[in-house]
């Protein structure tokens, strides 16, 4: 079991050594990959970041969202606690108004039976019971102003119209018995054993209940908190706006929304201050009250916009210092590729003509010898020297004689073009041709087309003067034989070269034909 376990682990380890040469290589070999790898990884890393960040934002605003359900749900609760111990107090009011043995009583026995201690609450304005006409019968306190009328109150009008209204909540006045003190009052109504309408029973409620209830609420410096009526009147808000209590807000397009809904949370620019607030509004059970809590956006976003800026600016950096690092590895690859492909070229190649040298004719043949002799196909190869170059070299000077090669070469690479040939400088005037699958007929014509071409060519001198240059060739052809050396090939085309030049120049000898061609021009 451990020698299996020994096992696994190295062959672990030689497959990701290989995987780790071959992405070594690759990224040699193509160095720009690098810099686009390194680029689209930052580019990655800045939108996962971004991605990150609206995660982060959309969590800053549901947590705000979440924060202002909670607040306005406490709110509300407190609204709905209060209005049903007043209502019950009102139900007491009414019973006792209509029961005639209360009536009877004493006006201070009275007064106990009907207002029982919740009517004692601390932002309650009084409470009160109103005859047919609008004149109060029973006040909390014992002081009663028979000269107030409140017949054209609201509260009372709707009770003398309709005896199915309920628990009625008026729009906020200004108290008559309590030097103007701005109320609201919570109302029902009062029938005599005819069902005939008697008068009402009032709770006045001070509108500084509702503010006591928004002040415990911090919504920031920019942030709202409100309570409102289903119709748009306004009771109470902060930041308080004194002349705002009491006003409509019903043509607010913020509003519009919430009469619509029972509840329900939205963001809109406000048409008072212009500030972009989140709204949670929830209507409060009971009664057509609603209540908002509306912290401004940029307030809950203010924490996140600061931690963005910074990991924003920390990605761009690292990001930006990440792609340049990639790109000067891509570029410092790239120029030792072609620094590694420039050695190459020279080490594979004669700097004077430009031709492959002998290291790569020597590598090159045994490769075409190997793959003639599997496929059975011929291989020749062509032997070229420049005639009598000692000489010329020692006539014309070795500038000359180096044009003179030079001249030669690009008859040569004129003449060979097909990709599979090659052709090599193998030594002083010396010149070899590789030709895969020719014949020798075909090497034969290959040739006698370089012989003619040198033949055309003259080096001119600084003097001006031309100085004819011609070139002796031997060729050889064979199909390879098992054991049989590379070599041999190249042996039998410098024999047949050493032919040539004892035939006299200027001429191709082939190994398999022996027979002279001639060509002489006017001035041989």
């Amino acid at each position: 079991m451990a020698h299996q376990t020994l096992s696994r682990r190295r062959r672990w380890r030689r497959l990701l050594r290989r995987s780790r040469d071959s992405v070594t290589r690759y990224v040699g070999n193509h160095p720009l990959v690098a810099g686009m790898a390194g680029t689209l990884i930052a580019a990655a890393m800045a939108g996962l970041t971004l991605l990150t960040l609206q995660l982060g934002r959309a969590d800053a605003l549901d947590h705000a969202r979440q924060t202002s359900q909670n607040l306005v749900s406490i709110i509300s609760s407190d609204l709905e606690r209060n209005v049903e111990i007043y209502d019950l107090s009102l139900q007491s009011m009414v019973d006792g108004a209509r029961d005639p043995v209360v009536n009877a009583l004493p006006p201070d026995l009275r007064r106990s039976v009907l207002f029982d201690r919740a009517t004692t609450a601390a932002y309650l304005g009084g409470a009160y019971v109103i005859g047919p006409a609008g004149e109060v019968t029973a006040a909390q306190d014992a002081a009663i102003n028979a000269a107030v009328r409140f017949a054209d109150r609201d509260y009372f009008l709707v009770h003398q119209r309709s005896p199915t209204v309920g628990l009625y909540f008026s729009h906020p006045f200004h108290s008559r018995l309590r030097d103007g003190k701005l109320s609201i009052g919570l109302t029902r109504r009062v029938d005599n054993a005819k069902g005939e309408f008697a008068g009402i029973a009032l709770l006045a409620i001070r509108i500084e209940y509702f503010q006591r209830l928004l002040d415990r609420i911090d919504t920031g410096q920019l942030g709202s908190v409100f309570i409102v009526m289903d119709d748009g009147t306004l009771l109470a808000r902060k930041p308080f706006l004194g002349r705002d209590i009491g006003t409509s807000i019903a043509k607010s397009p913020t509003f519009q929304v919430m009469a619509e809904r029972n509840a329900g949370t939205y963001v809109a620019v406000s048409s008072v201050d212009g500030v972009r607030r989140m709204y949670t509004f929830a209507r409060v059970p009971g009664t057509p009250l609603i209540a908002s809590v509306a912290p401004s956006v940029d307030e809950v976003l203010a924490p996140w916009w600061h931690r963005s800026r910074i990991t924003g600016l920390l990605t761009l950096t690292f990001g930006a210092v990440f792609v340049m690092v990639s790109w000067a590895l891509a570029f410092a690859l790239r120029d030792r590729q072609r620094a590694q492909t420039a050695l190459v070229r020279l080490a594979a190649t004669d700097p004077l003509t430009g031709l492959s040298n002998r290291r790569v004719l020597d590598s090159r043949l045994d490769e075409e010898w190997r793959r003639a002799r599997r496929t059975r196909q011929s291989l020749s190869a062509l032997f070229i020297d420049i005639d009598h170059f000692k000489h010329f070299n020692d006539a014309y000077g070795h500038a000359s004689g180096d044009e003179a090669l030079i001249a030669v070469a690009e008859s040569i690479s004129a003449t060979v073009r097909r990709s599979v040939d090659l052709v090599a400088r193998y030594g002083g005037e010396e010149f070899a041709v590789l030709l895969p699958d020719t014949s020798a007929e075909g090497s034969r014509v290959v040739a006698e087309k370089i012989r003619r071409k040198v033949q055309a060519q003259s080096v001119l001198q600084s003097d001006g003067k031309t100085i004819p240059v011609t070139v002796s060739i031997g060729c050889a052809t064979c199909i390879p034989a098992d054991g049989a050396p590379a070599s041999d090939l190249l042996g039998a085309a410098d024999r047949q070269l050493y032919a040539a030049k004892a035939g006299g120049r200027n001429r191709v000898c082939s190994a398999l034909q022996t027979a002279q061609s001639v060509e002489q021009d006017s001035s041989s």
